[in-house]
């Protein structure tokens, strides 16, 4: 099954033609590697160390040119570090990902601790290229390198009375400067899903992007990714996943919840409060290149709008 956008990509959106062709050859050199010593090598800081294969994902949008790398690993939103988005780059560095384990628990047969290179070594990691649309309007193409969360999900089990899954996110007051005064937010930072989102083939929990491990201002080591939502939805350096019989109350909703619903899908035709979805302004695509139209559930809908009634996309969110 092949998914993808139903609109051809302009011009103007089109990265550089070597940036692509680069990050191509890195992908193949990757399809030919072998895993080098036992999985823990996958956190080692040392780039050297291989990766195990990484499969190009027929779930990728594939007619998709990726933004820069540069840009994506320099313009993050990491409100746990900094509201600055370039700043939360070099704060993030302090944040010690290895080891990592992954807390499981509510509503399943199995619940457990997982070391994530546990968890890993039981993936076949795949390259997906998913448009991201940030609730701020602006947009990037990430080539996200990661596995379905449903995978994870069933290492524990998932009982008939689960309905909706949590995330929780790191909480490490002594290198994250924002936990300390608890501004905007209550921390750690919390997120949610319906079952049937959690477990729709497009979800995906990333490790990686542009074929190397996920930068630290990104969400390492774990990040979700749900392509068809806000990336407000995208909990960064996840550590624990519960499985519930009701909808979690979430971080944003929480602070703001005129502004920030549960669900958090892209629609262009219902604005935030404070501004218009209509249209985005694509990273990397130029100052004076003209604004993007913002599609329907970020141009997913043929693959996720059935998961929908009329009723849930007449809310904000």
């Amino acid at each position: 099954m092949i998914i993808k956008t139903i609109k051809a990509i302009p011009s103007h959106e089109i990265t550089d033609e070597q940036v692509f062709i680069q990050r191509r050859t890195l992908i193949k050199s990757l399809l030919a590697a072998t895993l080098v010593g036992n999985s823990r090598t996958l956190f080692a800081q040392n780039k050297a160390a291989a990766w195990p294969s990484i499969a190009q994902s027929e779930l990728s949008t594939s007619t998709l040119s990726p933004t820069p790398a540069k840009l994506v690993k320099e313009y993050t939103n990491y409100y746990e570090f900094s509201y600055n988005k370039e700043e939360s780059t070099s704060l993030a560095q302090a944040l010690d990902v290895d080891p990592w384990s992954i807390e499981i628990s509510g509503e399943v047969e199995n619940p457990s601790k997982f070391h994530l290179e546990d968890i890993l070594s039981k993936q076949t990691l795949e390259e997906r290229i998913y448009r991201f649309r940030c609730v701020e309007a602006w947009s990037m193409v990430v080539p996200w390198v990661g596995f379905p969360l449903v995978n994870v999900l069933n290492m524990a089990k998932p009982l008939s009375s689960a309905r909706f899954v949590k995330f929780t996110t790191a909480q490490k007051p002594d290198v994250m400067p924002n936990l300390r005064n608890e501004s905007i937010l209550q921390w750690p930072y919390t997120e949610g899903l319906r079952i049937d989102e959690a477990t729709h083939p497009l979800t995906l929990l990333a490790v990686g992007m542009y074929g190397e491990r996920l930068p630290k201002q990104n969400g390492a080591p774990l990040r979700l990714i749900v392509p068809w939502k806000y990336g407000f939805k995208s909990a960064k350096a996840i550590v624990k996943i519960e499985l519930l019989k009701t909808a979690p109350l979430t971080s944003w909703n929480k602070s703001a919840p005129n502004e920030y619903g549960f669900y958090a899908n892209v629609n262009p035709s219902v604005p935030h409060p404070r501004w218009s979805q209509n249209s985005e302004r694509l990273l990397g695509s130029g100052f004076f290149s003209p604004r993007r139209q913002t599609e329907l559930f970020n141009g997913y809908g043929q693959q996720v709008a059935r998961l929908y009634s009329d009723m849930d996309l007449r809310h904000f969110f």
